[in-house]
């Protein structure tokens, strides 16, 4: 009976230094891509990106025709984070910085880089796959940002958490800002949430910021999102506000808003007149849809004890 092979292993390190000495390198180079706004070039090797994953299988699917081939360009890929998945993609390790984990990784890479063997894919069920269930840079990179999150880098990584779905970065994201939202506010990562974004945070029970300090930022944020949309103020901030909890505030500040909103439309009018309605009844119950209850930071005023919704 013949003796079964013996498997044996070279070192990991040199064969991976050799690997990544090739990764950005025009030598046996077979294809090029121009990356980013600022259109740099970087070169690979099309068997390696082919084998190691299927968005790059199907982007270079066709052979290439005789002559220099025309370059892929990905503009809207930024350089530093494409060479950071070339690097995994040759070496199984990448170096990871805060940044380019978190905002500039293009979501059908990150979904579309395996450990082999894989399956054939389109790039529709690489997006489906990513969502489901993450590539394993996928869950490297959601790993370390919810490793190194601040203050500065939160709510870019909830804007990205809630445009794919990724839920277990989406509630570390909100748990963050809950704990951290005074400060949260002033950034400009806030002033440039989307709407269902900012709903998550608004809808929060355990923000630690008073309610008037959220009117304002609100407002702030709608200001931006209307010189950006180029459309009225309170078109922006219409999805939002609804979330503010009006009749938490005091009576000379829901005038001061009141007035503040003629001047610049923001809320309903409705909105406002059923706050009134809950100082005038004295009961936190006593508008529909003017949610009175509490939040973390809420500042205590004086007609609060006659709201019947505390914080919970």
């Amino acid at each position: 009976m013949e003796t079964p092979g013996l498997v044996v292993h070279g070192e990991a390190a040199p064969f991976s230094t050799a690997l990544r000495s090739l990764v950005n390198n025009p030598l046996y180079s077979d294809v090029r891509f121009v990356v980013g706004q600022e259109r740099q070039e970087v070169f690979a090797h099309r068997c390696l990106l082919a084998c190691r994953c299927n968005f790059f299988q199907r982007l270079l699917g066709s052979e290439p025709g005789p002559g220099v081939p025309s370059p892929v360009v990905l503009s809207t890929v930024p350089a530093e984070a494409f060479l950071a998945v070339l690097e995994f993609l040759y070496t199984n390790s990448a170096k990871l910085h805060r940044h380019s984990v978190s905002i500039s990784f293009p979501p059908p890479l990150m979904g579309s880089v395996h450990i082999l063997p894989h399956t054939p894919a389109s790039l529709e069920s690489n997006m489906h796959r990513y969502r489901q269930k993450y590539g394993y840079l996928s869950q490297l990179c959601l790993q370390f940002v919810m490793k190194v999150l601040d203050v500065e880098l939160v709510c870019e990584a909830l804007q990205i958490a809630v445009s794919f779905g990724l839920g277990p970065l989406q509630e570390r994201c909100v748990a963050f800002i809950e704990a951290h939202s005074q400060e949260t506010l002033r950034t400009r990562g806030f002033l440039e949430l989307s709407a269902p974004a900012l709903l998550l945070l608004l809808r929060s029970d355990k923000l630690c910021v008073d309610e008037a300090e959220l009117v304002l930022a609100a407002r702030s944020w709608a200001r931006v999102g209307a010189a950006v949309l180029e459309r009225p103020v309170a078109e922006v901030a219409a999805p939002v506000v609804l979330e503010l909890r009006l009749a938490l505030l005091a009576p000379a500040e829901l005038s001061a808003l009141e007035e503040q909103n003629r001047r610049e439309p923001l809320i309903p009018v409705e909105q406002i007149v059923e706050a009134w309605k809950c100082h005038a009844l004295r009961r936190g119950d006593a508008a529909r849809g003017a949610p009175c209850r509490r939040r973390r930071g809420t500042l205590p005023r004086e007609h609060h004890r006659f709201l019947d919704l505390p914080f919970k």
